[in-house]
């Protein structure tokens, strides 16, 4: 597997956002994630954002971070927002998600970042629990989806102790 930077409106990130999409109206059965992103948001030194590519050359996963300051959404000053972690299905149980996970946290705090934050949802149990076991715990709700009974916050200090 190899890790590129891409930007968020690739075309294979875009194919990429369109599968989780699809995936969280199986799950939720809602529109999909309605939270505003665009492809400034994820640009250095702001942010990052990544594509797993197997042997073939084909993108299987995907994840990356923005800033956040203090805003009436509920972030603190110096969060990084993690945002559209995803692992296609034949790819899922390879660690991917992991690796991804650990290459956005180290990039956030060289870039100054002292907190990663994430909002999932109840319905994604394995997310929820790759978190747990990365070192992040529930936080105060922020963000598009902090008024949402079924939505999970959770944070990680990224400062090293």
């Amino acid at each position: 597997m190899q890790l590129r930077v891409v930007a968020f409106d690739h075309p294979d990130a875009v194919k990429l956002n369109d599968e989780v999409q699809l995936e969280y109206i199986e799950r939720y059965g809602e529109g999909g994630d309605a939270t505003p992103l665009d492809a400034s948001m994820f640009a250095a030194p702001s942010g990052l954002y990544l594509i797993a590519y197997d042997a073939d050359d084909r993108p299987v996963a995907t994840g990356g971070w923005r800033t956040q300051d203090e805003n009436p959404e509920g972030y603190s000053d110096g969060d990084a927002e993690l945002k559209r972690m995803y692992v296609v299905p034949e790819a899922r149980g390879l660690g991917l998600a992991r690796r991804i996970l650990a290459a956005l946290e180290e990039d956030a705090r060289a870039a100054g970042r002292s907190r990663m934050v994430l909002e999932t949802g109840d319905m994604q149990p394995e997310a929820i629990a790759l978190y747990i076991s990365s070192g992040y715990e529930p936080c105060a709700k922020f963000g598009h989806y902090r008024c949402y009974e079924n939505s999970v916050c959770m944070a990680k200090s990224l400062t090293r102790s």
